[in-house]
């Protein structure tokens, strides 16, 4: 049996991270083969990758570069980790893939979206996860949990109009793929949106989970 990708999505400080982890801890609990991965730096080359691209040192990079360096990781990550995982019949979740890119490189940073179209068919052939789960937060919320953590990266030091974008792509996309990607609404406490997380993937899956 071919296995699942499932990808969790969202701003900065959503609780995607601890929302994949527990969503995996769950479907683990249900006797599943399960792989929880994320983007970028799953993969030897990947963490190189990941370096370069959340350093605030790289302040200079250009949006292209960044737009190449994220699709260069998720090239390795597909013939590394996930296809493998998949054509084994586990099920994936990634903390961020493709979608991540169109919203912060494409809206975020305003290149074309054919153009991100055209390079994701040479590095994915256009591969979407089977279900995405979107995390949806206002921008300055998420911004202060971060900060509360203590966790800064490259692209978090990006002023609020940039993270504006951001969201307003990843509700665009969400509108117009609304059979792949559910929108949860992430102010709500973790216990709370894991339950609906828990309910989206149940139905999902069908009775058989």
């Amino acid at each position: 049996m071919k296995g699942k990708l499932i990808s969790f999505e969202g701003i900065e400080g959503t609780g995607k991270t601890t929302q994949a982890r527990l969503l995996y801890q769950f479907l683990i609990s249900k006797g599943y083969d399960v792989v929880l991965t994320e983007e970028p730096g799953s993969t030897k080359i990947g963490s190189k990758i990941r370096g370069i691209l959340l350093s605030p040192d790289h302040q200079g990079m250009t949006s292209t570069t960044e737009l190449l360096l994220y699709y260069a990781d998720r090239a390795q990550h597909l013939n590394e980790l996930i296809m493998p995982s998949i054509e084994r019949g586990a099920i994936v979740i990634t903390d961020r893939f493709t979608d991540s890119t169109y919203a912060y490189q494409g809206y975020g940073r305003g290149i074309n979206l054919n153009l991100i179209d055209s390079i994701d068919l040479i590095a994915t052939e256009r591969l979407r996860p089977d279900i995405t789960i979107l995390l949806d937060l206002d921008v300055e919320t998420g911004l202060n949990r971060n900060r509360g953590i203590n966790k800064t990266d490259r692209l978090e030091l990006e002023d609020l109009e940039f993270h504006k974008r951001v969201r307003k792509g990843y509700l665009e996309l969400a509108q117009k793929e609304t059979q792949r990607i559910k929108v949860v609404d992430a102010s709500l406490s973790i216990i709370e949106v894991q339950n609906i997380i828990v309910n989206i993937i149940t139905e999902f899956f069908g009775k058989n989970i």
